[in-house]
């Protein structure tokens, strides 16, 4: 059976953090928020770490990384790079900036053998969530077009220091994804969820709202049809070559509308904890602390935990 593989989309980290030495410790020995990642992915059976990142970024994933990895997984580097384009296609001269969640996953397709998830590298998903998405991978992604998103409960998800931008699920009664809607300005107008339109109105969002936070399962065989969509995307007269992006949400939508895929929304009550701005960092240390004092992860990540 091939490898379950976690692809974790890094290739931004250097420009938000300005080098990814930079980024802030989260944790008392200094782990990194995207630690706490692994570790949760580690301890469920994923045994393959997929970094996509820009080339320029390796050493430093190493330096940072490599040694607390050895021995415990299969870890891998998929370079996210403008010029990887399908056959045909030249890059033009004007773009400057990547193309995408959608392709940055399919920067991956050389190195993923099976079965993969997927999540944002500046994300914390919590333990249950990668339990629901290995459940998953193992069980229902020999189908080829069965797809699966982690779910969030919007409030969680949200800061009091300010605006977010989330995708909002809609989901079936039957549990599957029929779309997302993406929201530039989600947040608190007196305690309740809403979000502001183009004209700056607020628009009540119901209490029951599930986010969507970039946390995927897929088959093996979504790599060829991402790489459908993305020709889709170069070749349609609708595309700013400059400045549009291929999203992975995007992608996955329209296969699903088409009848190509299956995407199972998976309920997590697990909280998602994230830095948009710099007054979250504090509670997003705090939020380990408190995990760590209940059991959930030890004191040390790696000198402690999963071998």
């Amino acid at each position: 059976m091939s490898e379950t593989s976690l692809v974790i989309l890094a290739a931004g980290l250097g420009s938000r953090y300005g080098g990814l030495k930079q980024i802030d410790p989260i944790g008392p020995n200094g782990e990194l928020l995207i630690e706490y990642s692994i570790y949760d992915a580690l301890s469920v059976g994923i045994g393959h770490i997929v970094f996509v990142i820009q080339q320029s970024q390796e050493d430093a994933f190493r330096e940072m990384l490599g040694t607390k990895l050895e021995g415990r997984c299969h870890v891998s580097f998929a370079y996210q790079e403008l010029t990887d384009l399908p056959p045909g296609n030249a890059l033009p001269p004007s773009r400057k900036r990547p193309w995408g969640t959608g392709h940055a996953v399919l920067s991956a397709r050389h190195v993923v053998q099976g079965p993969f998830a997927v999540i944002n590298a500046d994300d914390f998903y919590g333990r249950k969530s990668y339990v629901s998405l290995a459940h998953f991978l193992e069980h229902e992604s020999v189908l080829p077009n069965a797809y699966a998103l982690v779910g969030f409960d919007l409030r969680k998800t949200i800061t009091s220091h300010g605006t977010v931008s989330r995708g909002v699920c809609r989901v079936s009664s039957e549990g599957l994804l029929l779309g997302i809607d993406e929201r530039i300005k989600v947040g608190l107008q007196d305690e309740a969820l809403v979000f502001w339109d183009e004209d700056g109105a607020s628009q009540r969002l119901p209490e029951t709202s599930v986010a969507s936070m970039n946390m995927w399962a897929f088959p093996k065989m979504f790599m060829s049809e991402l790489g459908d969509k993305f020709g889709e995307f170069l070749d349609s007269p609708d595309t700013d070559s400059t400045h549009d992006e291929f999203f992975l949400p995007g992608a996955v939508g329209e296969l699903a509308a088409a009848g190509r895929a299956i995407v199972r929304v998976l309920p997590t009550t697990a909280s998602w904890i994230g830095v948009t701005y710099r007054e979250d960092l504090a509670p997003v240390q705090q939020g380990i602390r408190t995990m760590i004092a209940d059991g959930t992860y030890p004191m040390n990540l790696w000198k402690d935990g999963v071998q």
